[in-house]
Protein backbone atom coordinates (compact mmCIF):
# COMPACT_ATOMS: atom_id res chain seq x y z
CA UNK A 1 0.00 0.00 0.00
CA UNK A 2 1.23 3.23 -1.10
CA UNK A 3 2.38 5.76 1.79
CA UNK A 4 2.19 10.01 1.85
CA UNK A 5 6.07 9.42 1.68
CA UNK A 6 5.69 7.59 -2.19
CA UNK A 7 3.39 10.33 -2.98
CA UNK A 8 6.05 12.74 -1.93
CA UNK A 9 9.34 11.11 -3.76
CA UNK A 10 6.70 10.50 -7.27
CA UNK A 11 5.57 14.08 -7.54
CA UNK A 12 8.69 15.72 -6.22
CA UNK A 13 7.55 17.51 -3.03
CA UNK A 14 8.02 16.78 0.69
CA UNK A 15 5.95 14.60 2.73
CA UNK A 16 4.89 17.98 3.95
CA UNK A 17 3.29 19.33 1.06
CA UNK A 18 1.30 16.20 0.08
CA UNK A 19 -0.02 16.66 3.78
CA UNK A 20 -1.38 19.92 3.24
CA UNK A 21 -2.90 19.62 -0.06
CA UNK A 22 -5.01 16.09 1.19
CA UNK A 23 -5.92 18.80 4.21
CA UNK A 24 -7.30 21.27 1.92
CA UNK A 25 -4.64 24.04 2.96
CA UNK A 26 -3.63 26.73 0.36
CA UNK A 27 -0.54 24.83 -1.81
CA UNK A 28 0.26 25.86 -5.40
CA UNK A 29 -1.92 24.73 -8.41
CA UNK A 30 0.80 23.14 -9.49
CA UNK A 31 2.21 21.14 -6.45
CA UNK A 32 -1.34 20.28 -5.82
CA UNK A 33 -1.80 18.74 -9.57
CA UNK A 34 1.14 16.99 -9.01
CA UNK A 35 -0.05 15.61 -5.48
CA UNK A 36 -2.99 14.26 -6.88
CA UNK A 37 -1.87 13.21 -10.46
CA UNK A 38 1.29 10.83 -8.15
CA UNK A 39 -1.74 9.55 -5.61
CA UNK A 40 -3.78 8.99 -8.46
CA UNK A 41 -1.21 7.00 -10.00
CA UNK A 42 0.29 4.98 -6.69
CA UNK A 43 -3.77 4.54 -5.46
CA UNK A 44 -2.87 6.77 -3.07
CA UNK A 45 -6.10 7.02 -0.10
CA UNK A 46 -5.75 9.55 2.80
CA UNK A 47 -5.94 7.59 6.24
CA UNK A 48 -9.66 9.61 6.95
CA UNK A 49 -10.15 7.96 10.20
CA UNK A 50 -6.76 8.49 11.71
CA UNK A 51 -6.59 12.25 10.75
CA UNK A 52 -10.01 12.77 12.01
CA UNK A 53 -9.24 11.42 15.82
CA UNK A 54 -6.34 13.90 15.15
CA UNK A 55 -8.39 16.65 14.56
CA UNK A 56 -11.03 15.87 16.08
CA UNK A 57 -13.22 16.75 13.20
CA UNK A 58 -14.06 14.41 10.08
CA UNK A 59 -13.09 15.49 6.82
CA UNK A 60 -17.07 16.52 6.32
CA UNK A 61 -18.58 20.16 5.95
CA UNK A 62 -22.26 20.97 5.98
CA UNK A 63 -23.78 23.06 3.38
CA UNK A 64 -27.36 24.37 4.63
CA UNK A 65 -29.64 25.94 2.27
CA UNK A 66 -33.39 27.46 2.62
CA UNK A 67 -34.54 25.77 -0.75
CA UNK A 68 -33.21 22.98 -2.24
CA UNK A 69 -35.75 22.83 -5.16
CA UNK A 70 -34.36 26.57 -6.12
CA UNK A 71 -31.59 26.09 -8.76
CA UNK A 72 -29.75 29.71 -7.20
CA UNK A 73 -28.82 27.22 -4.57
CA UNK A 74 -28.24 24.30 -6.31
CA UNK A 75 -25.77 26.06 -8.45
CA UNK A 76 -23.65 27.42 -5.57
CA UNK A 77 -24.25 23.94 -3.82
CA UNK A 78 -21.65 22.73 -7.05
CA UNK A 79 -19.38 24.97 -6.47
CA UNK A 80 -19.44 24.24 -3.10
CA UNK A 81 -18.71 20.82 -3.68
CA UNK A 82 -16.34 21.14 -6.36
CA UNK A 83 -13.96 22.89 -4.30
CA UNK A 84 -14.40 20.57 -1.48
CA UNK A 85 -13.89 17.45 -3.14
CA UNK A 86 -11.02 18.39 -4.91
CA UNK A 87 -9.31 19.08 -1.12
CA UNK A 88 -10.67 15.46 -0.03
CA UNK A 89 -13.73 16.99 1.70
CA UNK A 90 -17.39 15.46 1.36
CA UNK A 91 -20.34 17.87 1.54
CA UNK A 92 -23.54 16.87 3.46
CA UNK A 93 -26.50 19.06 1.93
CA UNK A 94 -29.38 20.00 4.34
CA UNK A 95 -32.58 21.73 3.17
CA UNK A 96 -34.13 24.27 5.95
CA UNK A 97 -37.08 25.08 3.76
CA UNK A 98 -36.36 28.15 5.62
CA UNK A 99 -37.22 26.68 8.97
CA UNK A 100 -35.18 28.33 12.05
CA UNK A 101 -36.24 24.70 13.65
CA UNK A 102 -35.04 22.74 11.02
CA UNK A 103 -31.66 24.64 10.53
CA UNK A 104 -30.64 24.66 14.20
CA UNK A 105 -30.86 21.06 14.03
CA UNK A 106 -28.54 20.52 11.05
CA UNK A 107 -26.06 22.99 13.06
CA UNK A 108 -26.70 20.63 16.15
CA UNK A 109 -25.98 17.79 13.42
CA UNK A 110 -22.84 19.07 12.10
CA UNK A 111 -21.35 19.12 15.97
CA UNK A 112 -22.57 15.93 17.16
CA UNK A 113 -20.83 14.55 13.89
CA UNK A 114 -17.46 16.57 14.03
CA UNK A 115 -17.50 17.86 10.47
CA UNK A 116 -15.39 20.27 10.26
CA UNK A 117 -17.18 23.65 9.22
CA UNK A 118 -20.44 24.94 7.94
CA UNK A 119 -21.16 26.78 4.83
CA UNK A 120 -24.69 28.51 5.48
CA UNK A 121 -27.43 30.31 3.77
CA UNK A 122 -29.31 31.28 7.33
CA UNK A 123 -33.45 31.25 7.31
CA UNK A 124 -33.33 34.39 9.03
CA UNK A 125 -30.95 37.16 10.52
CA UNK A 126 -30.28 35.77 13.63
CA UNK A 127 -29.35 32.13 12.83
CA UNK A 128 -28.40 29.83 16.52
CA UNK A 129 -24.96 29.71 15.16
CA UNK A 130 -23.13 30.51 18.98
CA UNK A 131 -22.62 27.26 19.61
CA UNK A 132 -21.33 25.78 16.67
CA UNK A 133 -18.75 28.85 16.92
CA UNK A 134 -18.14 28.14 20.21
CA UNK A 135 -16.34 24.71 19.18
CA UNK A 136 -14.17 26.44 17.16
CA UNK A 137 -15.54 25.56 14.10
CA UNK A 138 -15.60 27.52 11.79
CA UNK A 139 -18.87 29.24 9.31
CA UNK A 140 -18.99 30.74 6.34
CA UNK A 141 -22.38 32.64 5.60
CA UNK A 142 -23.79 32.68 1.77
CA UNK A 143 -25.96 35.17 0.58
CA UNK A 144 -26.97 36.14 3.93
CA UNK A 145 -25.90 37.46 6.62
CA UNK A 146 -25.95 36.42 10.38
CA UNK A 147 -25.23 39.35 12.56
CA UNK A 148 -21.95 37.61 13.52
CA UNK A 149 -18.37 38.89 12.86
CA UNK A 150 -17.79 35.79 10.23
CA UNK A 151 -16.62 35.38 6.77
CA UNK A 152 -18.98 35.45 4.71
CA UNK A 153 -20.05 35.69 0.37
CA UNK A 154 -22.92 37.98 -0.51
CA UNK A 155 -24.19 39.29 -3.68
CA UNK A 156 -24.33 42.94 -4.22
CA UNK A 157 -28.48 43.22 -4.14
CA UNK A 158 -29.20 46.69 -3.82
CA UNK A 159 -27.17 47.21 -6.91
CA UNK A 160 -28.67 44.21 -8.86
CA UNK A 161 -32.15 45.78 -7.73
CA UNK A 162 -31.13 48.98 -9.08
CA UNK A 163 -29.58 47.78 -11.99
CA UNK A 164 -32.89 45.30 -13.07
CA UNK A 165 -35.30 48.31 -12.39
CA UNK A 166 -33.01 51.05 -14.22
CA UNK A 167 -33.21 49.19 -17.20
CA UNK A 168 -37.14 49.06 -16.81
CA UNK A 169 -37.72 52.52 -16.49
CA UNK A 170 -35.77 53.34 -19.34
CA UNK A 171 -38.66 51.44 -21.61
CA UNK A 172 -41.68 51.54 -18.85
CA UNK A 173 -43.54 53.75 -16.84
CA UNK A 174 -44.66 52.01 -13.33
CA UNK A 175 -42.11 48.93 -12.81
CA UNK A 176 -43.19 46.85 -10.16
CA UNK A 177 -41.09 44.87 -7.89
CA UNK A 178 -41.85 41.47 -6.29
CA UNK A 179 -39.75 40.39 -3.89
CA UNK A 180 -39.30 37.69 -1.27
CA UNK A 181 -40.37 38.37 2.15
CA UNK A 182 -39.06 41.64 3.87
CA UNK A 183 -37.27 40.16 6.83
CA UNK A 184 -35.10 38.49 4.58
CA UNK A 185 -32.33 40.54 3.74
CA UNK A 186 -31.75 40.19 0.43
CA UNK A 187 -35.51 40.41 -0.70
CA UNK A 188 -35.19 44.42 1.14
CA UNK A 189 -31.86 45.32 -0.12
CA UNK A 190 -33.04 44.47 -3.90
CA UNK A 191 -36.13 46.36 -3.03
CA UNK A 192 -33.64 49.38 -1.99
CA UNK A 193 -32.41 49.26 -5.06
CA UNK A 194 -35.75 49.63 -6.94
CA UNK A 195 -36.83 52.81 -4.75
CA UNK A 196 -32.70 53.55 -5.32
CA UNK A 197 -33.70 53.45 -9.53
CA UNK A 198 -36.54 55.31 -9.18
CA UNK A 199 -35.05 58.04 -7.28
CA UNK A 200 -32.26 57.93 -9.92
CA UNK A 201 -35.27 58.92 -12.31
CA UNK A 202 -36.60 61.26 -10.77
CA UNK A 203 -39.46 59.61 -9.97
CA UNK A 204 -41.38 58.20 -7.04
CA UNK A 205 -41.31 54.24 -6.68
CA UNK A 206 -45.35 53.90 -5.71
CA UNK A 207 -45.58 51.78 -3.11
CA UNK A 208 -48.36 50.02 -4.14
CA UNK A 209 -46.26 48.78 -6.99
CA UNK A 210 -44.08 47.42 -4.05
CA UNK A 211 -44.61 43.83 -3.12
CA UNK A 212 -42.96 41.17 -0.75
CA UNK A 213 -44.20 37.55 -0.76
CA UNK A 214 -42.31 34.02 -0.74
CA UNK A 215 -39.15 33.30 -2.73
CA UNK A 216 -41.26 30.85 -4.33
CA UNK A 217 -43.65 30.34 -7.56
CA UNK A 218 -46.28 30.44 -5.55
CA UNK A 219 -45.29 33.73 -4.22
CA UNK A 220 -44.45 35.19 -7.72
CA UNK A 221 -47.97 34.11 -9.11
CA UNK A 222 -50.22 35.78 -5.96
CA UNK A 223 -47.88 39.04 -6.06
CA UNK A 224 -48.47 39.28 -9.61
CA UNK A 225 -52.11 38.94 -9.50
CA UNK A 226 -52.42 41.81 -6.72
CA UNK A 227 -50.51 43.88 -9.44
CA UNK A 228 -52.38 43.02 -12.02
CA UNK A 229 -55.92 43.73 -10.02
CA UNK A 230 -55.00 47.27 -9.49
CA UNK A 231 -56.47 50.11 -10.97
CA UNK A 232 -53.89 51.17 -13.05
CA UNK A 233 -51.55 48.16 -13.17
CA UNK A 234 -47.73 48.01 -13.76
CA UNK A 235 -46.42 47.86 -17.70
CA UNK A 236 -43.17 46.17 -16.01
CA UNK A 237 -42.05 44.19 -13.25
CA UNK A 238 -38.75 43.00 -11.68
CA UNK A 239 -38.91 39.46 -9.72
CA UNK A 240 -36.63 39.71 -7.09
CA UNK A 241 -35.14 36.27 -7.30
CA UNK A 242 -35.68 33.20 -10.20
CA UNK A 243 -38.80 30.96 -9.01
CA UNK A 244 -40.72 34.49 -8.43
CA UNK A 245 -39.87 35.48 -12.04
CA UNK A 246 -41.10 32.19 -13.33
CA UNK A 247 -44.67 32.66 -11.33
CA UNK A 248 -44.73 36.25 -12.52
CA UNK A 249 -44.65 34.99 -15.98
CA UNK A 250 -46.92 32.14 -15.63
CA UNK A 251 -49.64 34.64 -14.66
CA UNK A 252 -48.65 37.41 -17.14
CA UNK A 253 -48.89 33.85 -20.17
CA UNK A 254 -52.75 33.21 -18.43
CA UNK A 255 -53.73 36.93 -18.93
CA UNK A 256 -52.72 37.20 -22.48
CA UNK A 257 -49.65 39.75 -21.27
CA UNK A 258 -46.40 37.42 -22.06
CA UNK A 259 -43.51 39.55 -22.10
CA UNK A 260 -42.51 41.76 -24.19
CA UNK A 261 -45.87 42.92 -24.01
CA UNK A 262 -45.49 43.68 -20.22
CA UNK A 263 -42.24 43.88 -19.59
CA UNK A 264 -39.86 41.29 -17.01
CA UNK A 265 -36.56 41.87 -15.57
CA UNK A 266 -35.55 38.56 -13.32
CA UNK A 267 -32.43 38.95 -10.65
CA UNK A 268 -30.92 35.91 -10.63
CA UNK A 269 -31.60 33.58 -13.55
CA UNK A 270 -34.44 32.33 -15.50
CA UNK A 271 -35.49 28.77 -15.33
CA UNK A 272 -38.24 26.69 -16.41
CA UNK A 273 -39.65 28.67 -19.05
CA UNK A 274 -40.54 28.35 -22.65
CA UNK A 275 -40.15 31.73 -23.08
CA UNK A 276 -37.42 33.13 -25.25
CA UNK A 277 -34.20 34.19 -23.13
CA UNK A 278 -34.74 37.42 -25.71
CA UNK A 279 -37.48 38.70 -24.44
CA UNK A 280 -36.44 38.49 -20.55
CA UNK A 281 -34.00 40.84 -19.00
CA UNK A 282 -32.10 38.98 -16.52
CA UNK A 283 -29.02 40.59 -13.96
CA UNK A 284 -27.23 37.39 -13.72
CA UNK A 285 -25.69 36.21 -10.53
CA UNK A 286 -23.09 34.13 -10.02
CA UNK A 287 -24.07 31.58 -8.04
CA UNK A 288 -21.45 28.85 -8.17
CA UNK A 289 -18.55 31.74 -8.05
CA UNK A 290 -20.70 32.06 -4.57
CA UNK A 291 -20.27 28.67 -3.27
CA UNK A 292 -16.46 28.21 -4.81
CA UNK A 293 -15.79 31.37 -2.91
CA UNK A 294 -17.05 30.51 0.62
CA UNK A 295 -16.08 27.17 0.24
CA UNK A 296 -12.35 28.63 -0.06
CA UNK A 297 -12.78 30.59 2.36
CA UNK A 298 -14.14 27.79 4.84
CA UNK A 299 -10.98 25.75 4.13
CA UNK A 300 -8.55 28.26 4.92
CA UNK A 301 -10.21 28.54 8.29
CA UNK A 302 -9.99 24.61 8.73
CA UNK A 303 -6.69 24.55 7.89
CA UNK A 304 -5.99 27.29 10.60
CA UNK A 305 -6.24 30.81 9.44
CA UNK A 306 -6.55 33.53 11.85
CA UNK A 307 -6.86 36.63 9.76
CA UNK A 308 -9.95 38.84 10.58
CA UNK A 309 -13.39 37.79 9.40
CA UNK A 310 -13.83 39.71 6.12
CA UNK A 311 -16.70 39.39 3.39
CA UNK A 312 -16.61 39.22 -0.46
CA UNK A 313 -19.73 40.47 -2.30
CA UNK A 314 -20.03 39.57 -6.18
CA UNK A 315 -21.78 42.01 -8.21
CA UNK A 316 -24.63 41.03 -11.42
CA UNK A 317 -24.78 41.18 -14.69
CA UNK A 318 -27.54 42.66 -16.95
CA UNK A 319 -28.37 40.44 -19.77
CA UNK A 320 -30.77 42.73 -21.40
CA UNK A 321 -34.11 41.34 -23.66
CA UNK A 322 -33.77 42.67 -27.32
CA UNK A 323 -35.98 45.64 -27.40
CA UNK A 324 -39.78 45.04 -28.48
CA UNK A 325 -40.53 45.71 -32.40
Amino acid sequence: MATIYDVARLAGVSPATVSRVFNGTSVSPQKTEAVRRAAAELRFTPNRAARTLRRQSSEVIALIIPDIENPYFTEMARGVEDVASTAGYSVVLCNSDSQTEKESTYLRIAMAENMSGVILAAASDDPDIDEVLATGRPVVAVDRRTGREIDGVMMANREAGRIATAHMLQLHDRVAYIGGPENIETAAERAQGWRQAHRDAGRAGPDELLRFSTFRVDGGRAAMEELLRLPEPPDAVVAGNNLIGVGAIQVLTEHGLTPPRLGVAVIGSLPFTTLSPSVVSVVRLPAREMGVTAARMLLARIGGDRQQARTVVLGGELLSAEPAP
